[in-house]
Order: C-alpha cells, then sequence, then structure tokens
C-alpha cells in the first residue's frame, strides 16, 4: 500500500485536484459516492462541498472492460457486475490488473435476497480495478485505478459509497427480462433509480472526461 502511494499518488493527484477546483469542491472530499452505469460503461464521480452540504458532479470515466448484462450478480462464475448499493472496504496495490480497490459484494442485501430464493455460492472478489479487461468487476485502465486509488486513500474507504446501476435509470429503463430475474430485482432498480434522481449528473460531453 505504502509503496503504491508513494509511487502514483503525487502525480494522480496533480491530476484529480482540478477537478474539484471546477466543481467548487475541496480536497479531499468528506464524501464521495460512485455511480457505476453498466450499460453506458461510465463511472460517475460525485462529492460533497464540505461549505455547502450539497452533492456535486467531479468527474466521469469511461469503463474500460465490464462483462455481462443488466441484472444483477447472483452466483460464482455468471461474470455479472453486481447492482445495488455497496461500500468499498479495502485497497488491493497488488492486483495483477495493477491496481484494486474492493467492493463489499456480496453485502447483507446480497445474502438475504440469496438465502431466500435459495440460492449459494454467489461469488464475490469484485473490484474497481486497471487494465481493461473484466469478468464481474469494472476495468478502468491503468491511469484512472491510479486516480481513483489515491481519491480513495485520500478520502478514507468509510466515506465512500458505491451505486452499480444497470443502466442511467434516471433516464430510461434497462434493457432486461424481469420475468427471467427473481422477483425482487424490479424493487431494486426503483430503489436505484430514486437514488439516482438525488443526483446533479452533468452529461456534456465537453467536459466529462477532461478539463
Amino acid at each position: 500500500m505504502g509503496e503504491a502511494l508513494h509511487r502514483y499518488a503525487e502525480d494522480a493527484r496533480v491530476r484529480i485536484e482540478p477537478f474539484f477546483r471546477y466543481a467548487g469542491v475541496q480536497y479531499p472530499p468528506e464524501k464521495l459516492v460512485m455511480v457505476a452505469l453498466k450499460e453506458e460503461a461510465l463511472l460517475y464521480l460525485f462529492a460533497r462541498d464540505r461549505r455547502t452540504g450539497r452533492m456535486r458532479q467531479v468527474r466521469c470515466y469511461p469503463i474500460i472492460g465490464t462483462s455481462g448484462k443488466a441484472g444483477p450478480k447472483l452466483k460464482q462464475g455468471d461474470r455479472q457486475i453486481p447492482e445495488g448499493f455497496y461500500r468499498l472496504y479495502a485497497f488491493y496495490p497488488n492486483s495483477i490488473a495493477h491496481l484494486g480497490l474492493r467492493v463489499d459484494y456480496p453485502n447483507a442485501f446480497d445474502r438475504a435476497r440469496a438465502k431466500a430464493d435459495g440460492r449459494k455460492d454467489l461469488g464475490g472478489d469484485i473490484l474497481i480495478h486497471g487494465s481493461y479487461w473484466s469478468t464481474g468487476c469494472l476495468a478502468m485502465g491503468n491511469t484512472a485505478i491510479e486516480e481513483l486509488f489515491v481519491l480513495a486513500h485520500d478520502t478514507g474507504l468509510e466515506n465512500i459509497e458505491v451505486i452499480f446501476a444497470p443502466c442511467d435509470l434516471s433516464l430510461r429503463d434497462p434493457e432486461i427480462d424481469y420475468a427471467g430475474q427473481p422477483a425482487w430485482v424490479n424493487a431494486l432498480h426503483g430503489k436505484i433509480k430514486n437514488a439516482l434522481l438525488e443526483y446533479p449528473f452533468v452529461r456534456q460531453p465537453s467536459w466529462l472526461f477532461e478539463i
């Protein structure tokens, strides 16, 4: 962990901090929310302004590699990216995919739904990582994961939330056959939609990736 920070932190902060200044948010933020849109292959960052308490969009990264389709992860080996509300719980500085941030799938919600469905072998080891390939994780490319890794360190994992959505549910419905999904998936998507509606998305492509 210390070696990775020593190697990447200085340059990563030089790249990250202008986005926070542009958004009018102090760095590091007191709260950070990552919103991953699976179908759009975009990862939005929202941070809380300490002065106003409001959440502001500070960055949007392209997701270089994904796998699966709309719908939550249900079992080991299904190559699905999870859907729902998660936390980051650990740094993974020695990932084969450069650097990684561990996501707490399966969380209590996932385990409860699996128990009610009679499912076992839920899988795990879900990461936001570098490189460009994915088997249920978000592959962000090496430059982006260096920035996200350092940002997560500076913010503190306890102050970061992650929302995985099948698509931008605040704008459209996902391409999914709910009849082929567990009964609770539709309600989960409704909760994710309501959460996304609370965030001030700025979708103009001119500044999504650079300023």
